[in-house]
């Protein structure tokens, strides 16, 4: 075997290795997980917002009524932006190029976005909702009476 050919299997397989151009409008798998993912971020904005007005009481409604009030439209805003983070950034990790690649960089970046103020939206509707049923204090006494 001669030189140049042991120099060159390595460039040949980095080449073939390489990705071919993606049309623009081409699907591809990372671009369908970055968009699923950016998707599943923007409903956990949506619903945390939903859950934070009606636990403040400005739709007229009850906070721990309807599908997404209280602690259920908290918790599956938490859900919902942990698992578009999370995906998100999986999908910007996995990615061996920029935007325009067809890897789903923009839609990972769009999750990673949204998933944050989601995961806030919901810690701040649980914050508002405490869990019924316990007691008021940690150690069991009870709460000194409102001074007159």
């Amino acid at each position: 075997m001669s030189v140049g050919f042991v120099l060159a299997a390595p460039v040949a397989a980095h080449v073939a290795a390489q990705s071919a151009p993606v049309d623009a409008y081409a699907l591809t798998t990372g671009r369908l997980v970055g968009g699923a993912a950016a998707l599943v971020a923007l409903a956990g904005v949506i619903i945390g917002g939903l859950a934070l007005a009606r636990s403040a009481g400005r739709t007229g409604r009850t906070g721990r009524t309807g599908l997404f009030g209280g602690r259920r439209g908290a918790v599956m805003s938490l859900v919902a932006g942990l698992t578009g983070t999370v995906v998100g950034a999986l999908n910007l990790a996995v990615a061996d190029g920029g935007p325009g690649t067809g890897n789903g960089v923009i839609g990972g970046a769009m999750a990673v976005l949204l998933g944050l103020p989601a995961l806030v939206l919901g810690r701040l509707t649980l914050v508002r909702h405490p869990r019924t049923g316990r007691p008021t204090s940690r150690s069991g006494e009870e709460r000194a009476e409102p001074v007159r």
